[in-house]
């Protein structure tokens, strides 16, 4: 059972669909494999740093997502999600792009988008040797670390690059060797086109991480740069960027067991933690996470049904904290469900037996793993208050947020003197107008209200529980607690905090001293700092540290695996097929959904499954143009078996020529375990199909100018026998 269990751990690499791959090693690692599971170009077409390739059209788009150059005039294409904070932050209830989109039908109509940016990689290189000098195993983690440190302050001061230039430089297989990244970031980049949420987000949260799909979830943007094609700061009469590379668009569409890649920026995975760190994620920090987002999101939802005003303040706030919610869900029952925890053990089996029939290896790594599961054991209830702490008291509760960015302003008047509180207003001000722009504090209030009766029943009493639940206790409930903590607070009152700041900074620190709401956040921030972050900062470095020393482990005792670094926000290349999957028994879900299911979903007036008369119009005309199938139907979004993640968002998916097919956007939710256990039967990304996004762009908003910029290619597919 064992070794069956580990040829099944082994299957993914074999497979050739698991796996973030770095461009720069492509033609080492998988260009062999990739020509056989049907790639026509070679590594270089797909990563040179001196010719023009496929990565030239790649960037990070806004700080979280990937963006790709889809024509020579700049245009670039990602998620309708990765774009919607500028969709939000752009629309008023007179302009409301959240539910009418936006086109520009000419360059003077576009919108600019500030702090938007796009960061393209001119360059990788591997810099371990350099990274590493005088390193010794004998070192400390807090000595490596800063002897690391100094070689990468002096290796960034050394590397050559352009004016216009960044250097960032990224650890890799837990800090085991290092890479640096010349980039160059442009931040004129103007929103283009946008359909409204019933195409972008159809579906919403109901659809969000599932199989079945019918999302049309992309917007364009343009890339604007200066007169000689450099970055620039916006100005209106700076230039569109013209890339080295932009990506044809296939016309030809997808079959079942087409060779796919994705390249993009994905965020972070974690696919060689052991078994004992995976288990704690799977049984205790998921389902704390889960249970808290799911009291706050529900309240969130009763408000966005009963006001469109607090819709559109919140709903993007509502989207993030939820896609995290319902990805740790579909995680924690896909490692349940497709045992994970024991295909680790069965790995750790077999590397134990390896490692133990060499004495070598036996002295060096033999009790990796034991000491690993003792801490991970140690680090568990504070790893537990850890989640309570921040979920309930940062990530879900707006105002407590604030509070904290108010009690460092106040802190810098004691630490540093009056001066230098002043010199910080102004900061503090515009960020405390950004937060009550889409603000609502009956909604906040609310949301408090669950998230400290889950803090004060849940966390540990030394560590701040019992606080909550005595001051509770004493008003009569927590509802009566958090009506006290908004009424006498400046906090979530902006014509209180406006008035507060005419005042002198001698006023302004003594009365936000005094401030309810601060007082409270001090004291359970004190209680998470006194009694929870020593022993996390004592521990997680153990575990760093064995982590680190088990990933180099691995690499030297499965001589024969292929490892991938796990994702870190650095460019990869993923590659699979197009696939359907069977979740269960006698279920099996096709590779492709048609506008038809659009139809069928459709709920008029649901703020989910609402459909825009044009688009009905279309279906019921078939009027879908050159983008339909052969048979006439119009193809919305299909599956493949690549390994992507958070980041991947936005990514172009790629057909065997390095043609733009579709555009990546989720996972299925049996397979949101990927991050951690990627397994091939099961785990499937989700793309819009880039013929639905040309039919949205051309016959639904009426921009065939845009379509017009765009390299169209068709009749390249390879004719079955």
């Amino acid at each position: 059972m064992k070794k069956t269990l580990f040829i099944l751990c082994m299957l993914p690499a074999m497979l050739g669909a698991q796996g973030m791959w770095m461009p720069l090693h492509l033609e080492k690692q998988n260009e062999k494999e990739m020509k056989a599971m049907g790639l026509k170009l070679d590594a270089d077409d797909l990563y040179s740093p001196t010719d023009a390739s496929v990565k030239d059209a790649i960037c990070i788009f806004g700080g979280g997502c990937t963006g790709e150059m889809i024509s020579p005039e700049g245009l670039l294409l990602t998620n309708h999600h990765c774009g919607f904070g500028s969709i939000q932050s752009l629309s008023t209830l007179e302009n409301n792009y959240v539910d009418n989109g936006f086109w520009s039908k000419q360059r003077s109509e576009e919108l600019p988008c500030p702090g938007v940016t796009a960061t393209f990689i001119t360059r990788m290189e591997d810099v371990t040797i350099r990274a590493m000098q005088g390193i010794s195993e004998g070192m400390s983690e807090r000595d490596r670390q800063a002897q690391i440190d100094k070689n990468l302050t002096e290796l960034k001061a050394k590397t050559k690059k352009e004016a216009w230039e960044d250097i960032v430089i990224r650890p890799f297989y837990n800090g085991n060797q290092y890479y640096l990244y010349i980039t160059q970031t442009f931040k004129d980049v103007r929103l283009v086109g946008a359909p409204p949420s019933s195409i972008g987000k159809f579906g919403s949260d109901t659809d969000n991480w599932v199989w079945p799909r019918h999302t049309g979830d992309f917007s364009l943007f343009r890339v604007y740069a200066s007169a000689d094609n450099k970055p620039a700061a916006y100005a209106p009469d700076n230039k569109p960027l013209k890339p080295r590379h932009y990506l044809p668009i296939s016309l030809d569409g997808v079959e079942e067991g087409d060779f796919t890649m994705v390249y993009g920026f994905p965020g972070r995975t974690d696919e060689y933690l052991s078994a004992a760190g995976l288990k704690q994620t799977a049984d205790v920090v998921d389902p704390a996470r889960v249970s808290i987002r799911d009291k706050a999101l529900k309240t969130m939802d009763a408000f966005m049904r009963r006001d469109p005003d607090v819709k559109i303040a919140y709903v993007a706030r509502y989207a993030s904290i939820a896609n995290a919610w319902k990805k740790w869900l579909g995680e924690m029952q896909g490692l349940k469900t497709y045992g994970a925890v024991d295909k680790k053990k069965a790995y750790e089996a077999e590397f134990l037996k390896r490692v133990n029939n060499d004495p070598d290896l036996k002295y060096k790594y033999g009790n990796l793993l034991p000491r690993l599961e003792k801490l991970y054991t140690e680090i568990e209830p504070y790893a537990l208050a850890r989640e309570y702490f921040f979920e309930t008291t940062v990530r879900n509760t707006q105002a407590f947020g604030q509070a904290q960015l108010l009690q460092n302003w106040v802190k810098t008047y004691d630490d540093n003197g009056e001066a230098f509180f002043v010199s910080k207003k102004s900061e503090t001000v515009n960020a405390m107008t950004s937060f009550y722009k889409d603000y609502r504090p009956v909604v906040d209030q609310a949301v408090m209200t669950g998230m400290l009766e889950m803090f004060g029943e849940n966390m540990r009493p030394g560590w701040g529980g019992e606080l909550v639940k005595s001051q509770a206790a004493l008003v009569g409930g927590y509802d009566k607690l958090v009506e006290a903590l908004f009424a006498e607070s400046t906090v979530p009152h902006k014509d209180k905090f406006e008035v507060l700041m005419e005042q002198s900074p001698a006023v302004i620190v003594q009365t936000l001293k005094k401030d309810r709401m601060i007082m409270l956040w001090n004291e359970l921030s004190d209680n998470y700092k006194n009694f929870v972050q020593p022993k996390l900062q004592e521990l997680q470095p153990q575990i760093d540290l064995l982590q680190r020393q088990y990933m180099a482990a691995q690499m030297v005792v499965f001589k024969e695996k292929r490892f991938y670094p796990d994702a870190n926000s650095t460019l990869r290349l993923t590659y699979g097929k197009v696939r359907g999957y069977q979740p269960r028994d006698a279920l099996h879900y096709h590779h492709q959904t048609y506008l038809d299911g659009v139809m069928e979903k459709y709920i008029p007036g649901d703020y989910e499954f609402d459909v825009p008369q044009k688009l009905i119009e279309l279906h019921k005309n078939k009027d879908y143009g050159r983008y339909a199938t052969a048979d006439g139907r119009m193809p919305v979004a299909f599956l493949g078996s690549n390994h992507t993640t958070g980041g991947n968002s936005g990514s172009p998916a790629l057909d065997a020529r390095g043609n733009l097919i579709g555009l990546n956007f989720d996972r299925v939710w049996e397979g949101t375990m990927s991050d951690l256990n990627y397994d091939p039967a099961i785990c499937r990304n989700i793309m819009v199909d880039a013929r639905y996004i040309l039919f949205i762009i051309d016959k639904y908003a009426g921009c065939p100018q845009l379509i017009d910029e765009m390299k169209l290619v068709k009749g390249q597919r390879k004719k079955k026998k």
